[in-house]
């Protein structure tokens, strides 16, 4: 009700008027009319439309809070995308381009995942790591011990592989789903563009790794196949069958410094969404494990400017196309 209002039905109240005959003239209920003198004319005190109109614009101020996620369409937009597995930082980088003029940032998502009226939801569940709290990041002390003999050290890698700006340069890691498992997956990672390669390994063999790393490698030019970083693990001790197969060069972090192949490490977190650790690869098909590479494959990442590795990689091969054709060369296939 409006201050008029209030004081046009005290003015007829005075008069004698009953509240369906007021509720009429204002165009009001007149049960409207009923809670608004309950509220304001309790324990003896009389009615005084100016008290009760201050008492309902302060009582409205504490009630309202803005709209979340600024407007409907972000809201709609944002919910759907968290629910497809898609980070905060991905989902605010790629909505102005799927929806221009709109923008958000990702803290603003952030906090709306956190907030307290959203904790019933659970929306920290669709996160990369699902943690029911945000975190802050903190490092750990690591040590340096042998590696695997007579293989390469990440020291002799190429620096142009360091600085992500040429494509061809790979690393390559096992996924276990639980310590007691026979099958393992195979993830390699293109340094560059993100693309993931994914294969099911029937054992833990290193026969087994070099075969499945030296199968997917066939199938791409060899200009993109230049090199291969792994870990000290015992299904890496083959790497010499995939230099003489394919020419690939392959070097070996220090022990204990996982982030020294970072980005495999990192596809490996998004892959664990699909096959969460602790649970058995045992039954996984080769169908889900396509699906989980065509999944990661297809997702937009902040770094490749909110394009997918697919779309990335793409770009490559035809560049690399069309700089042998200028010159007269022929990518090898």
């Amino acid at each position: 009700m409006s201050l008029l209002e209030r004081e046009r039905m005290f003015g007829f109240l005075a008069k004698g008027k009953s509240l369906r005959d007021i509720a009429g003239k204002l165009g009001r209920s007149h049960s409207t009319l009923s809670r608004e003198l309950d509220r304001n004319s309790k324990y003896g005190r009389a009615y005084l439309p100016c008290m009760a109109d201050r008492y309902a614009v302060r009582k409205a101020l504490r009630q309202r809070f803005r709209a979340a996620l600024k407007d409907p369409l972000t809201f709609v937009y944002v919910r759907e995308k968290l629910r497809l597995g898609w980070s905060p930082e991905t989902i605010a980088g790629r909505l102005p381009i799927d929806k221009p003029n709109e923008s958000i940032t990702p803290e603003t998502i952030y906090r709306y995942i956190y907030g307290k009226r959203q904790r019933r939801e659970k929306l920290w569940k669709h996160l990369e790591q699902g943690h029911k709290k945000r975190r802050v990041k903190t490092g750990r002390s690591v040590q340096r011990v042998s590696k695997i003999k007579g293989a390469k050290s990440i020291d002799l890698r190429p620096k142009e592989a360091l600085g992500r700006k040429h494509s061809g340069h790979w690393e390559t890691d096992n996924m276990e789903g639980i310590k007691t498992d026979i099958k393992v997956l195979s993830v390699t990672a293109e340094r560059a563009t993100r693309m993931v390669l994914l294969s099911g390994l029937k054992n833990k063999k290193s026969i087994t790794k070099a075969k499945a790393v030296i199968g997917r490698f066939e199938k791409y030019p060899k200009e993109i196949t230049l090199s291969l970083t792994a870990d000290n693990g015992a299904e890496n001790t083959r790497h010499g069958l995939i230099t003489r197969k394919l020419g690939v060069s392959v070097y070996f972090c220090h022990a204990y410094h996982s982030w020294e192949k970072g980005t495999v490490e990192n596809r490996i977190k998004k892959i664990r969404r699909i096959f969460p650790k602790g649970e058995s690869l045992e039954n996984v098909t080769d169908d889900k494990i396509r699906q989980a590479e065509y999944w990661i494959n297809s997702t937009p990442m902040k770094c490749l400017d909110f394009k997918t590795p697919y779309e990335k990689m793409a770009e490559v091969i035809k560049n690399l196309r069309l700089e042998n054709k200028l010159t007269g060369g022929a990518l090898q296939d």
